[in-house]
């Protein structure tokens, strides 16, 4: 069980090569947030790697949000656009119980990341077109298991390339009330159409896109989005028998 902080932890800082709970190797560091960070490490046995999550003791009192994470992957984890729980381990440091979950490592860039290296740092309507779609099966998984993500932006999303389309996973979840809502659910549809439109130039280009691609956007108003896409399957099945043309992909 999580003590609570005798000080706090903001930064683990932990060096490559560093080896912890007796089995870990770390690797890198991948990435931080308010709850914790994450690095890349290598199993000493098997030479697999792993990403784990290291939370601040500070944020996961009595292990209630490393809990909450691995609940949620294991309830979902028939959903392919999510990371796969393996275990959780814990250490300790500065006098503290750090707690940590592990899973699987999937290589991959930050969507945010990967349209900053897009010419004009944006994706072309035809590349966001394919994300929408991609992104839409990805929370289709989720919301089918009667679940939602809560915090999606480009920062949580993973992607690969292949070919056409995306490889998509998810990270991180919001987790302050474990029970879903209806407007949990819609809040993820709104979040992965503001993603859409991020992607693809945001204000600046919105208004020279095609009619097509501003009947999804719809301006950003969160009640015409919701009056259209009632759920995340609406938003598919629109992409799916969509009318194609010249100006869409232009």
């Amino acid at each position: 069980m999580t003590k609570q902080a005798n000080q706090t932890i903001t930064s683990f800082d932990f060096e490559p090569g560093t080896v912890l709970a007796k089995k870990y190797m770390v690797q890198k560091k991948l990435g931080s947030g308010w709850e914790g960070e994450v690095y890349l490490l290598k199993e000493k046995t098997t030479g697999i790697e792993r990403a784990a999550k290291f939370f601040f003791p500070h944020r996961n009192l009595k292990n209630k949000a490393l809990n909450f994470y691995a609940k949620k992957l294991h309830k979902l984890r028939e959903c392919p656009a999510l990371i796969q729980y393996h275990t959780q381990e814990m250490i300790r440091l500065k006098g503290d119980d750090v707690s940590f979950l592990v899973s699987e490592y999937v290589e991959g860039e930050i969507l945010c990341e990967f349209v900053k290296s897009q010419p004009g740092r944006k994706l072309d309507p035809f590349q966001g077109m394919h994300l929408l779609y991609g992104l839409s099966r990805a929370i289709e998984g989720v919301h089918n298991l009667r679940d939602y993500h809560g915090d999606l932006h480009s920062g949580n999303v993973i992607i690969r390339r292949k070919g056409l389309s995306f490889d998509i996973k998810l990270l991180d979840f919001f987790h302050w009330g474990d029970h879903p809502t209806g407007q949990n659910i819609k809040d993820d549809v709104v979040d992965v159409i503001k993603i859409f439109y991020d992607a693809i130039g945001g204000k600046k280009t919105y208004p020279k896109h095609s009619k097509e691609i501003k009947s999804i956007i719809l301006g950003q108003k969160k009640s015409l989005i919701l009056k259209k896409f009632k759920s995340i399957t609406h938003l598919r099945k629109h992409l799916e028998e969509i009318e194609w043309s010249n100006s869409l992909i232009t």
